[in-house]
């Protein structure tokens, strides 16, 4: 598909054929093998990933035979609301459909997301192959100590819930032309939402948590993307989180006097308390997780705070594992901590491995209180007990990350 694209050897632009790649057995298949790995939670029909995996083959067979004959109607999308990270008392709502309808989903994606993909804009880097928050994050980097230090911190209120589907669907007609995928697409947007009692069709929105859902989200704001790249201004995208950045105050609220007119156009909601313009000398602003502020990167307060929490968790005091599952459990935590903010300032991690091991040593004490040395607590579980305890070290870690990323770290 993709050599046909840059071949130019689609009739008209557009793509005529495709319903039979999405039940084709073995695109079925496979999309059934990424869906029921995740083993996610089961929909409203209650078919867990684990009982659908055990009837794969006839599972697929099936579903093959009511896309090819067109009897296959979705189910409802179990609603659920999950808490916003870093904001406890604030939660989103989740769309779960059935397995069913998650593997016919990822058939279709396999099919329309090279189509898609292809014509998305550089800048974008949500849910797209190849591309990931670190690298939009590089990007701002790079920008501010070029002299872009005024950021257009925008925000759509309610993005995936407010996207028109009429004129989403309009977008997907411009390349694509075959009727009975666009109508399978349509069925999906058109799923009714169950929670608890209530059932009802949204009139507008993209259900979260659906797998078609990124790739027509990313379509949808596509000529957004190009509209401000050909205007001159340097903007990345992670799915519906954006920054603009400009060297100027004046450069920067005419990009959002830019963008404030497209989103007015397509029927969507700039937030009116969080889309401001950032002097980033002087104030910080936070994407993707990461604070910014004066060329400097930290984890927001919220992503910090987070950590804390669960480090006082599996340090408290009152916990009798030996040390060395204590120091297995906070590694595996601060493993994958580490692996996204890698590449904030140097004293976060410093900090945080001081917390750690004086949490350690209380935790101890209280075991050992026998010390007829009379040492104190460093002296008696120095740095290096840990090391050979086992526990992950932040700031030795960030040390080795720059050293084989030099010019790339704060």
């Amino acid at each position: 598909m993709l050599s046909t694209l840059l071949e130019n050897q689609v009739k008209g632009g557009k793509w005529h054929s495709l319903i039979d790649k999405v039940y084709a057995p073995l695109n079925l298949y496979a999309s059934a093998c990424k869906v029921t790995e995740k083993r996610k939670a089961a929909g409203v029909d209650g078919q867990s990933c684990e009982a659908f995996a055990e009837h794969l083959l006839v599972e697929t067979r099936n579903l093959s035979e009511e896309i090819r004959t067109q009897s296959y109607r979705p189910s409802a999308v179990r609603r659920v609301h999950i808490p916003k990270p870093g904001r406890p008392n604030e939660t989103r709502p989740l769309g779960i459909p059935t397995v069913r309808d998650r593997v016919v989903q990822r058939a279709i994606v396999s099919v329309i997301e090279p189509i898609l993909d292809y014509q998305f804009h550089e800048r974008s880097f949500g849910f797209r192959h190849g591309r990931g928050a670190h690298d939009a994050l590089r990007i701002v980097e790079q920008k501010l100590q070029e002299g872009y230090v005024y950021v257009v911190d925008a925000d759509l209120k309610g993005y995936f819930d407010t996207i028109p589907k009429d004129r989403l669907m309009n977008l997907l007609k411009e390349h694509i032309a075959d009727t009975r995928m666009l109508k399978l697409i349509q069925m999906f947007l058109d799923q009714n939402i169950m929670e608890e009692l209530r059932e009802w069709t949204p009139i507008a929105g993209v259900p979260q948590g659906a797998v078609l859902s990124p790739v027509l989200s990313n379509l949808y704001l596509n000529s957004l993307d190009h509209m401000v790249s050909d205007r001159g201004f340097e903007m990345v995208r992670y799915a519906d989180d954006f920054v603009v950045l400009c060297r100027s105050e004046s450069e920067a609220a005419s990009a959002l006097e830019l963008i404030r007119v497209w989103v007015e156009a397509a029927g969507l909601t700039l937030h009116p308390t969080k889309t401001q313009i950032v002097d980033s000398r002087t104030k910080s602003f936070v994407f993707l997780g990461y604070s910014f502020r004066e060329e400097k990167i930290y984890p927001r307060r919220e992503s910090v705070a987070k950590i804390k929490a669960r480090i006082v968790k599996l340090t408290a005091r009152n916990r009798t594992d030996s040390i060395e599952e204590i120091c297995k459990e906070l590694t595996s935590v601060l493993r994958g901590w580490f692996h996204y903010f890698r590449h904030c300032r140097w004293t976060i991690f410093a900090d945080l491995d001081t917390k750690i091991r004086v949490r350690l040593r209380r935790l101890l004490l209280r075991r050992h209180r026998n010390n007829p040395k009379g040492l104190t607590r460093k002296q008696r579980w120095p740095n290096d007990y840990f090391t050979k305890a086992g526990l992950f070290s932040l700031r030795t870690t960030h040390i080795r990350f720059g050293q084989s990323h030099q010019g790339t770290t704060n």
